[in-house]
């Protein structure tokens, strides 16, 4: 770049930001410990993004490339990603787009001298676009997601023709591909109907609004952390968020929503327009507003509970992250433990697994790698005591291995939880041996602990995806999106009922979830370990969910298969809202009826 003052200090900006980002990306994303980390390395970025703002005309004539101002703006939006991935608050996912949503519209990577020849320079710009892939769908922009998937299958395939005699080094970049292709087959026939996340002009009911309010337990918990982790062979995955993890990390958190979110909308393009965020596609500027996601943010929304999500954990990692959210969780609150896994060891197709795009082998791309790596370096692994349990209990555990049996230590059972029962827990657990965790009701040391057990066997009319890892959970399906998991337990696709009829559809299954949230709120016979949890927003949802989800399969499902394609809860919920009551059933009826289905179920 030329021996300059500017280009060197330009340089020893780079490095120390460089250096303040490796420390920050082995810090883990879960626990409530110091922020400091990030205060270091967001003001060692903003200085040396500033400063390149200031003296770009001399560090252009000194040699700076294009692609080095979007490898800034990518560490950048890395670090935001990171941050949003430590807190779950929307704003840094939000400014984590708007920094890669710049590189993408002035081609950072794209118009530099040389740069398509580089072979350093295309894997960052394909580590930038599987980044931004992962930003985007988080966001659920559908558009953009498609229009990123074309262009990163587009880019390794260049690449693999460009640098031919390094054509084995794209093969997982190809991988990559296929995995996010895969996911966007699945998800893509209802991502826009309406959001996963809490939209108060979808999930809060007029009618039942009062008595919510009014509604008091003598013990009030408060929802803050979640640990969400799935382990399943071959299931639908991007990077290291499968689409289970997926459906519920956005079932537990704020949708902007109304006209606040669409007035912020304009403001918001309008701003970025004055900016020249959007219509700077050629030049070298590098104005992009750090600031610019207070304007896309609602303040009228409570936090987000905080979510560590762990991909494919190690059973010892796993119960050192619980014990780990457990110490730190504040007084009078509640943890929500989410766990999608086999309950028997080599479960799902070998030959599939080796023939996808959902291999093991594809997460070696750390495509966000210097933000959500594996954790296993970052946790020291806690020993498990499993002496509790006897010979004739070989079967009760969820499996934590890639293939074939690995034996107890990869084996999570029941027992394994119980200590953490001294702190309230709200236990999902979606596996086809879920029920064996039935056990941990009674056993608890202190809490009782609520528990939300999937069927063991998902059910299905006709050919629709009975395979988890093809579909994903339908148990986790009916909790995150419960017409649509309806809508594909009967056969039905969007493009079968016209807008109008899936609308009224919605506007049935919202009453009736209006009408059982009344129910629960007045009920004499709630258990308290349901009522302390009650007042929480998303956790009341999750409920009322699994009250449609049972009744759904109860009257669908033949009942002498009634135990393994029922969900259990304990405790118990009231009779009033069981699947044999009026209530209950006759809005599953009804909705079967008016979209011409009633004939999958029984009266």
């Amino acid at each position: 770049m030329g021996d300059n003052v500017v280009a060197r200090t330009f340089r020893a900006l780079v490095e120390s930001a460089d250096q303040k980002f490796a420390r920050v990306r082995d810090v883990p994303t879960y626990g409530r410990g110091p922020n400091h980390y990030f205060q270091k390395v967001f003001k060692a970025y903003t200085r040396l993004w500033q400063y390149q703002q200031e003296n770009r005309s001399k560090l252009v004539e000194a040699g700076l490339q294009r692609w080095e101002i979007g490898e800034i703006a990518s560490r950048i939006g890395q670090l935001y990603f990171g941050q949003y991935m430590r807190t779950s608050e929307a704003r840094f996912l939000l400014e984590s787009y708007i920094f890669y949503e710049a590189i993408l519209n002035r081609g950072y990577f794209q118009g530099s001298k040389g740069s398509m020849k580089d072979l350093g320079v295309r894997f960052k710009e394909l580590r930038f676009y599987a980044r931004f892939l992962l930003v985007s769908l988080l966001l659920n922009r559908s558009e953009m997601v498609r229009v990123l998937v074309e262009r990163f299958r587009a880019l390794v395939d260049d690449c693999k023709v460009t640098f031919r005699e390094t054509k084995n080094n794209f093969r997982e970049w190809t991988l990559v591909v296929q995995e996010i292709v895969r996911f966007m087959k699945v998800e893509t026939a209802f991502m826009n109907v309406r959001p996963l996340r809490y939209c108060n002009l979808f999930d809060s009911y007029p009618s039942s609004v009062p008595y919510v309010a009014r509604f008091h337990a003598k013990k009030m918990l408060k929802f803050r952390d979640a640990l969400l982790a799935s382990y399943h062979r071959n299931e639908v995955k991007f990077a290291e968020l499968t689409l289970d993890t997926y459906r519920m990390l956005q079932c537990l958190e704020w949708e902007p929503s109304g006209s606040f979110y669409q007035k912020r909308q304009v403001e918001l393009n309008e701003k970025l327009n004055e900016n020249g965020a959007l219509t700077d596609h050629s030049g070298t500027s590098g104005l992009i507003d750090i600031n610019l996601v207070v304007d896309m943010t609602d303040p009228t929304l409570p936090p987000n509970p905080r979510k560590a999500i762990l991909y494919r954990p190690s059973v010892t990692h796993l119960i050192a992250v619980i014990a780990t959210i457990c110490e730190e969780l504040p007084p009078d609150s509640v943890m929500l433990v989410y766990l999608s896994a086999s309950g028997k060891s080599g479960g799902g197709n070998i030959s599939q697994m080796e023939n996808s795009g959902g291999t093991r082998k594809s997460s070696k791309v750390k495509v966000v790698s210097e933000i959500s790596h594996e954790l296993d370096s970052c946790m020291p692994e806690a020993p498990v005591n499993n002496k509790g349990h006897s010979s004739d209990c070989h079967e009760n555990f969820l499996c934590l291995c890639p293939k074939g049996n690995g034996g107890s230590n990869n084996n999570l059972y029941p027992g394994d939880i119980i200590p953490f029962t001294r702190r309230p827990l709200f236990l999902i657990i979606d596996s086809d041996n879920s029920h064996a965790f039935k056990d941990l009701h009674g056993a608890e040391r202190g809490e009782t602990a609520a528990l939300l057990l999937s069927p063991l066997k998902p059910a299905f009319k006709g050919p629709f995806g009975s395979d988890t890892t093809q579909n994903g959970s339908q148990f986790t399906f009916f909790l995150t999106a419960p017409l649509q998991a309806f809508y594909e337990l009967v056969g039905l696709s969007f493009s079968d009922t016209d807008s109008d009829a899936y609308n009224d559809a919605d506007k049935i299954l919202s009453t009736a979830l209006s009408e059982w949230e009344v129910i629960l709120c007045t009920s004499t016979s709630l258990d308290l370990v349901w009522a302390q949890v009650l007042s929480d927003p998303f956790l009341r949802r999750l409920i009322l969910r699994f009250i449609f989800c049972r009744c759904v399969l109860s009257l669908f499902c033949p009942p002498e298969d009634s135990e393994q394609y029922l969900p259990l809860c304990l405790p118990q919920l009231p009779s009033s809202v069981s699947p044999n009551s009026d209530a209950v059933q006759s809005a599953v009826l009804q909705l079967a009826n008016h979209l011409g289905v009633a004939e999958c179920f029984s009266d």
